[in-house]
């Protein structure tokens, strides 16, 4: 474990569906549904995502309950978190966080206001992942399989 104050700098950023065209790095759409009306071959070309994870999405319930306005954002925010102390997206959650260290990763989702969405809450689930995270090597090493390292046996 790292000791408290250490975070690791992560090139994580969010977005709002449709303005990713010309962000570099990694676009992940978390939304729970994709785009209606969007060919599957036109998510990345029209700035929608790369790669759809709706594994890191608040649930279609838990959605229903905030939009119809029984609940408030904070208490939104505490439940979408609870969900994403399952194992799937807990894993999800880290893998984020490992290529958020080594590359430009953007999370995106349909919300006009960042901070009234379940992505501004996933940013700082990510952010505290990599703070989790064991601490890279410096040294570059080599790994190859027990096969591949075996001497060649002449004929």
């Amino acid at each position: 474990m790292k000791s408290a104050g250490q975070t690791p700098p992560l090139n994580l950023h969010t977005y709002r569906y449709g303005t990713a065209r010309h962000q570099p790095g990694l676009s992940i759409g978390v939304a729970h549904y994709p785009p209606r009306g969007v060919r599957h071959e036109d998510y990345a070309s029209g700035g929608y995502f790369d790669v759809w994870m709706p594994l890191l999405s608040p649930s279609r319930e838990l959605v229903a309950i905030y939009r119809s306005g029984e609940i408030k954002f904070p208490s939104f925010a505490r439940r979408y978190r609870t969900e994403m102390r399952s194992p799937a997206a807990r894993q999800a959650i880290r893998l984020v966080a490992a290529m958020a260290l080594r590359q430009r990763v953007n999370l995106g989702c349909f919300c006009e206001n960042e901070a009234q969405c379940h992505r501004s809450v996933l940013s700082d689930l990510v952010t505290a992942a990599a703070a989790e995270l064991p601490p890279r090597p410096q040294t570059t090493r080599v790994f190859s399989s027990p096969a591949c390292s075996m001497p060649e046996i002449e004929d």
